[in-house]
């Protein structure tokens, strides 16, 4: 029997637990594994040439060889940028490949979904952590609650990719492990939530208000900050909730990380206009140059000493890493100076924290369930994040190959089909949930 043959564009961070779970994988399910990336030493660091992987050097856009990987492929995964996967998408119904990505279905994806079905195919998105465990757990909530007869007035799902205690060393209390170009330009486009039945929609420069916290009290008593992502308003009917009074997504952040990134988009440290010239400039004159004139205001305020600490772990005064990146804009220059200043040494480890709180009435009285997910990476390169991320593609991937998951179209992880599988393997690798809930 002719193996099954998984193509995998993009051997990034978030890659690495992916590609261990797949050639792992690979003997016991008849799988062959090809990992296409530009950078072939990083697929073959990942990979380490074990039986059954092969590496390719691809340049994404290169349409005749990502044409010839993709017609060789039985199922194709992406983890390349978002805006990329279009390419991979229209690839996979010309040759009839379907498709797994933990990114957003977007409107273009989308737009291909009777074409998708019309082929007998799947491209499953969302199937990641955030977006992807969360749409799983909370269905399974929900699910249960509405099976009881409860009806569910509010829902608020927090997630965050963070440092473990255990790593945390900087004023910013945060590590990167992920793309640090989504952390930079984080909130961007502003946030539309529910809350007290009303539709609540904020700019930008409203987001990181340090005032929203949360507390995760079991299985640790943690104290997070917040700020809500994106749009959250599509959702309410996706999960059949119409008839909320708040509906909420949001990502963690420390509290001190909030506050300080408040300041840093006050000073329009993430403008993405390109006019800085950064050629054998450093960070210190970067900094110089963009927020100079206010440093004097920000040293001499002492409400402002744990701002100082932070932009000067961030490098207002170091004057020897240069930027060199030629003309960019202050966010390409924070990016670099995240990805400097913030990185996680091989030993350290992130800490991965998801909380949804769900209130519902049931039997005339209203019920609060807290449900708690804390995983913890095992170093630099195999972190949490990459395992939250990684293990839903990796085991939707077997799903669909083995013929358990029989959907066709553009889907999101939202059906019993594909969650009650998907979170029962999760569990095994240790991601799983605490509940905790109180009559009120």
């Amino acid at each position: 029997m002719q193996p099954n043959h998984i193509l995998l564009f993009g051997a990034g961070k978030s890659a690495s637990v992916l590609i261990d779970y797949l050639i792992d994988s690979a003997g016991q399910n008849n799988w062959t594994i090809t990992v296409a990336d530009a950078d072939e030493r990083l697929i073959l660091k990942k990979t380490k040439s074990r039986p059954g992987s092969a590496a390719v050097q691809l340049d994404i856009q290169n349409e005749h060889k990502r044409k010839e990987l993709i017609e060789a492929a039985d199922l194709v995964i992406s983890m390349m940028p978002p805006a990329l996967h279009i390419l991979i998408a229209r690839d996979c119904i010309a040759f009839e490949k379907s498709l797994l990505t933990a990114s957003y279905a977007d409107a273009e994806i989308l737009s291909l979904n009777e074409e998708v079905k019309r082929k007998g195919l799947i491209f499953l998105c969302e199937m990641g952590l955030d977006p992807g465990i969360d749409h799983m757990s909370a269905m399974k909530l929900m699910d249960d609650i509405r099976a009881k007869g409860g009806k569910i007035t509010s829902f608020k799902s927090h997630c965050g990719g963070l440092v473990a205690p255990e790593s945390d060393d900087n004023p910013w209390h945060y590590k990167i492990s992920w793309n640090p170009r989504n952390v930079v330009l984080a909130g961007k486009a502003g946030a539309v939530y529910k809350e007290n039945n009303l539709i609540v929609e904020e700019k930008y420069q409203a987001l990181f208000d340090g005032n929203r916290k949360v507390v995760v009290d079991q299985p640790e008593h943690l104290v997070y900050g917040f700020y809500p992502n994106r749009n959250s308003l599509p959702y309410i009917d996706l999960y059949g909730l119409t008839d909320v009074n708040n509906f909420v997504r949001t990502t963690l952040r420390h509290p001190d990380f909030i506050t300080g990134w408040n300041k840093i988009i006050a000073l329009g440290l993430t403008d993405e206009t390109p006019t800085y010239s950064s050629d054998n400039q450093s960070l210190q004159d970067f900094f110089s140059s963009f927020i100079g004139d206010k440093i004097t205001q920000i040293q001499n305020n002492p409400e402002q000493h744990l701002f100082m600490q932070q932009l000067d772990w961030l490098g207002l005064h170091d004057n020897t890493t240069l930027i060199n990146k030629g003309i960019c804009s202050a966010a390409d220059v924070m990016q670099f100076a995240l990805e400097q200043k913030l990185v996680l040494k091989p030993t350290d480890r992130d800490l991965i924290v998801m909380l949804h709180e769900i209130t519902y009435e049931l039997n005339q009285q209203r019920h609060h369930l807290n449900s708690t997910l804390l995983v913890k990476g095992d170093d630099q390169i195999h972190t949490g994040m990459a395992k939250t991320v990684g293990l839903p593609l990796g085991i939707a991937a077997k799903l669909l190959l083995n013929g358990t998951i029989q959907l066709t179209g553009v889907q999101i992880p939202l059906s019993k089909e594909i969650y009650e599988p998907v979170l029962k393997e999760l569990e095994e690798h240790g991601v799983a949930f605490f509940d905790s809930e109180v009559t009120m």
